[in-house]
């Protein structure tokens, strides 16, 4: 018996059958442990390092030095930060001759055969510590190239940040590199100044001296007749006694100015200005629209704010790193005409168009008043390890599929308690990522990968959508969100148009020279068809329930193992056979995406009467195996194997669905079996602070149980395991109410008790 804490630990133990205090715990340990923080903004130069589409760093140093010597040596150097202990496989692709050097430790010296054979790449295993880890690159030209690609492997599921080194450059994120020398250098402190060694670092950091000479607007941008840009500060008012600000100073141009929203002067001409505002306690956003007119041979603005001879503080608008010193943002230059709402300005989720033309046209972000310094958002909480396992750092504002089940239980948890706090929660970790979906795909376009919303925005295969796209869509219920709709007619798009299929229509995976080359996966039924069902619901478009159910009957054919009535894991189509492993989250996936295409399915499709008996059949294949704890094994059919939770909350989702809506010719036995796996859970799996143990991380694929069972270990809280629970909980508490209510209101019952009344 495979345990993971004693008894009196166990939610069991503490509660007992109160399935709604179980479900509260679970919610709200998750929520405490998950604060709603979503993006980091920092301060990005765009001339500095930037990502291919596989998020490598590309630093060819051909390109920016096509004059260097042969044999000279540049460097690029940056941080990373952990927040705690963190494993991480990183590639290297050279172009020339390259040292990795990770923490001061030397990680990898480049072969021959790496520094000229095209595309070669090497895999590297790293360990991030917590607090700052140093990067350090040593790249020699040669005829043969100059420089490296470098980053971490599967780039948008595994992230990897990079933040300036030294002082100066203190929370900008991005790469330094320097100048070719002709002697190697020793690495220098990374965390001192730039100045304490005798390379000359790039990007440039400052101004030139001519520069800082010129109007900000003039130097940001030229000079641009009947073009305008926005400034966008907070003017921070500790004044309680109510007394006027005065905004002075010297325009350029025409210039208008809004405090709180409300435009409260116009300079019609350049020279200087004195108005007289009245300004609420607190931070007053202040915004400045500034015009470059015909003739003038500068473009800019000088503004201070003074409640009579003292003088108040401006600040960035928004919290950004890197950008000490600092206390405007802009945004421009905009055509004549090409006017942003005022109430799309002041915010940082949008992208704005610079031109007329609305095909095709530029658009533009904030910036500073530095060299190529633009804001840009991260996404910089749980990060994922080699394991899959992300720690103990808020998961908030991540796109990716395990947190659509997480946020699929919330919901549903939320809406079976009564509590709209859970749902709102859950519903607003959505709106975090499709809140910034525009921007994420303008980020993509001007920095080769996005920092935010990386596996939506680079999306190649069913992970990296349908889950979290589904519960994007059952949180349109709570909150209507606009963005929602958009984001889902294009991962529909994606499933229905351009998504690989094999000859008969089945999906699968290329994934050209990946280890999932050619295979289907019982996995990717859930990463499809739920949201396909909830598509079908939302837009009313019958087409994409038509095709969850049709997949459905083509991964049968491929994946079911009749001799136990389950699922294969995979089907490998190099080998042309199935692993015959039958994976219990697989398997668990399956089931749990069949009962929401039977929910969603009319009467008279003519794919349910197949579907209704696949559900059985899979059933009793399940059934059959469950062990005598109430769980199930790694590996169905392999009690050897240990027993998974995760597996086994599925399967009681699934058996307490069946019960509920009907779809079994005798439900007394699936009764049972979901009440001893969701005892099973609460006993073994659920400790009595909301913990969830015994989930597996996430897996690859084998053709032998023992890499499912050595290779893949529990992980306690997983976000593979935590939703589920909840759903789990809440589909058997639904399931004991029905049959509740229907003793309740069966007929002998009422005949009985109007008897009793007499």
């Amino acid at each position: 018996m495979t345990t993971y804490f004693s008894e009196p630990q166990s939610m069991y133990y503490r509660f007992g059958e109160d399935q709604e205090q179980v479900l509260k715990v679970l919610a709200e340990r998750y929520i405490g442990a998950n604060a709603q923080a979503d993006f980091v903004y920092r301060v990005f130069q765009q001339s500095g390092i930037l990502q291919n589409d596989k998020g490598l760093y590309d630093l060819n140093m051909s390109k920016r030095f096509p004059d260097a010597s042969k044999d000279h040596i540049s460097y690029a150097a940056a941080l990373v930060w952990g927040d705690e202990h963190r494993n991480l496989d990183v590639l290297v692709r050279c172009y020339g001759p390259v040292r990795f050097y990770f923490n001061n430790e030397l990680i990898y010296r480049s072969t021959v055969i790496d520094e000229i054979t095209p595309d070669a790449t090497v895999k590297l295993g790293i360990d991030i510590q917590p607090g700052w880890n140093t990067v350090w690159l040593e790249m020699k030209n040669t005829p043969a190239g100059f420089g490296c690609q470098f980053g971490s492997d599967e780039g948008k599921v595994r992230i990897l940040n990079v933040l300036a080194p030294f002082h100066e450059r203190s929370g900008q994120a991005g790469w330094v590199f320097s100048e070719p020398v002709s002697s190697a250098h020793a690495q220098p402190n990374l965390l001192a100044g730039q100045e304490e060694n005798d390379l000359k670092w790039l990007p440039e950091v400052q101004w030139s001296a001519s520069e800082r000479n010129t109007p900000a607007l003039e130097r940001i941008y030229g000079l641009l007749p009947g073009r305008h840009a926005y400034a966008w500060t907070h003017l921070d008012n500790r004044d309680a006694t109510g007394r006027p600000v005065r905004l002075t100073g010297q325009s350029q141009g025409s210039m208008r100015i809004w405090l709180g929203g409300q435009s409260v002067a116009e300079v019609i001409e350049a020279g200087p200005f004195d108005v007289e505002v009245t300004a609420a306690f607190g931070r007053n956003d202040l915004l400045i629209r500034s015009e470059c007119q015909a003739g003038s041979d500068s473009w800019g603005f000088e503004l201070k704010a003074l409640i009579g001879t003292e003088a108040l503080q401006l600040q960035l608008p928004h919290r950004v790193q890197g950008a000490s010193g600092d206390c405007w943002l802009y945004a421009g230059p905009f055509e004549a005409g090409a006017e942003p709402e005022l109430s799309d300005l002041m915010r940082m989720d949008r992208v704005y168009q610079t031109s007329v033309a609305k095909q095709g046209s530029a658009r533009t972000y904030w910036r500073l008043d530095r060299p190529d310094a633009f804001i840009r958002p991260y996404y910089e909480n749980a990060m994922l390890s080699n394991k899959w396992t992300v720690g103990s750092v808020t998961n908030y504002g991540r796109w990716d599929y395990p947190l659509g089940v997480t946020v699929y239980g919330l919901l549903q948890a939320g809406r079976y308690m009564q509590r709209p706090d859970i749902t709102r929660y859950a519903a607003e970790h959505v709106q975090a990522c499709t809140q910034m979906y525009e921007y994420s795909l303008w980020d993509r376009e001007q920095y080769g990968f996005p920092a935010i919303n990386q596996q939506l925005i680079m999306l190649k295969m069913l992970d990296n959508c349908g889950s979290f796209g589904s519960a994007m869509l059952e949180s349109y219920t709570e909150c209507k969100e606009p963005t929602f709709l958009p984001i889902a007619d294009r991962i529909a798009d994606f499933m229905l148009s351009r998504l690989e299929r094999r000859s008969d229509g089945a999906f699968y995976r290329t994934c050209a020279g990946e280890y999932a080359e050619n295979t289907m996966w019982a996995d990717d039924l859930y990463m499809s068809t739920p949201f396909l069902v909830r598509y079908a619901r939302v837009t009313g478009k019958s087409e994409a329930l038509d095709e969850a159910a049709k997949q459905f009957s083509l991964y049968r054919k491929y994946l079911f193992m009749p001799e136990y009535k389950i699922m294969s894991h995979v089907y490998d189509f190099k080998y042309e056979q199935a692993t015959q492993i039958p994976w219990g989250r697989g398997n668990g996936w399956t089931l749990f995406s069949l009962t929401e295409v039977l929910e969603a399915l009319p009467e008279e499709h003519p794919e349910r009467p197949a579907l209704i008996a696949f559900f059985n059949e899979l059933c009793e294949g399940y059934a059959a195996l469950q062990s005598e704890s109430g769980l199930w094994h790694q590996v169905l059919n392999n009690s050897q194997t240990y027993l998974e939770a995760s597996c086994t909350a599925m399967f009681a989702y699934g058996f307490a669905r069946g019960v509920r809506f009907g779809w079994f010719k005798d439900p007394s036995a699936y009764v049972t079996a979901a009440q001893r796996a969701w005892k099973g859970l609460v006993c073994n799996a659920i400790d009595r602070q909301g913990n969830v143990h015994g989930v597996c991380s996430g897996s690859r694929y084998a053709f032998t149980a023992e890499y499912y069972d050595q290779d893949l270990r529990t992980v306690t809280n997983d976000n593979h395991g935590i939703g589920i629970m909840m759903l789990a909980g809440t589909e058997v508490a639904k399931m004991e109410q029905h049959l509740s209510d229907r003793i309740t209101n069966s007929p002998v019952l009422s005949a009985s008790a109007a008897s009793a009344a007499h």
